[in-house]
């Protein structure tokens, strides 16, 4: 574990090193992934990375489990309450689109969700211009495949140092890096709306993804559903599309 953890310590320094960066920060959700990446930017740049804490509809003190992350990993780190920016430009954006007949309340959850994702993407970017650093990722194996991310949202980073690594794998090397039980052992869950957690809203278990991801046979359904997972999500792991060269004749 420890020669794995050097690994994607020398990577991270490597490629922030080739973008002429000074340092790497995260945004830190109190989650286990990101609270992996937080210990490995500690190690990569002691004194150069930073945690970022981005709640909406909560003050910053009560993010405990995010706070106790970047404590632990005496981590530096920032919090920034972005409720009344979200609340401000999405009840502006429904206005807009009620007055003119067009709002869709069906989609508005998820809606309302993946734009706070993207603000908080847009808000790690303005610190990590702030500070001369690379915004570094926290998407693992089981969400790459499934697309379990927010497209230029929580998926807009520089770097993601978990990519190849299934659930169980960050679990194991958050055991070892000694993150907080407390954290180890929450529900996955991105808090995209009160009680969401990842398993249910994919349809399917990291145990079952994991297990996929290893090459082992799964049940019938969930492999169903799992490539239906991975086939609607194709454009997320795609640079954006454009059409073929014009040539003229």
């Amino acid at each position: 574990m420890e020669q794995r953890i050097n690994h994607l310590v020398d990577w991270l320094q490597t490629k922030v090193k080739e973008a002429g960066a000074k340092g790497a920060l995260v945004g830190v959700s109190g989650g286990i992934d990101s609270a992996v990446v937080a210990k490995l930017i500690k190690r990569a740049f002691p004194d150069k990375s930073l945690g970022v804490i981005l709640p909406i509809n909560q003050r910053v003190e009560d993010q405990t489990d995010a706070v106790a992350v970047v404590e632990e990993a005496n981590l530096n780190y920032v919090g920034i309450e972005l409720t009344d920016a979200y609340n401000e430009t999405y009840s502006a954006i429904q206005k807009t689109l009620v007055e003119k007949g067009d709002w869709n309340e069906e989609t508005s959850q998820l809606g309302g969700a993946n734009f706070q994702a993207r603000l908080r993407m847009s808000t790690l970017y303005a610190v990590a211009s702030n500070y001369g650093y690379l915004v570094v990722g926290t998407d693992n194996a089981a969400e790459d495949y499934t697309g379990y991310f927010t497209k230029y949202g929580d998926g807009g980073v520089d770097l993601v140092p978990l990519i190849h690594m299934r659930k169980e794998e960050v679990r194991e090397m958050a055991e070892y890096l000694h993150i907080p039980d407390s954290v180890i052992k929450k529900k996955p869950s991105a808090e995209l709306w009160e009680g969401q957690s990842d398993e249910e809203e994919m349809g399917i278990s990291y145990k079952a993804i994991d297990a996929y991801l290893r090459g082992e046979n799964i049940d019938p359904e969930d492999e169903r559903r799992l490539q239906a997972l991975h086939d609607r999500t194709e454009h997320k792991r795609q640079v954006p599309a454009g059409p073929p060269k014009y040539e003229d004749e």
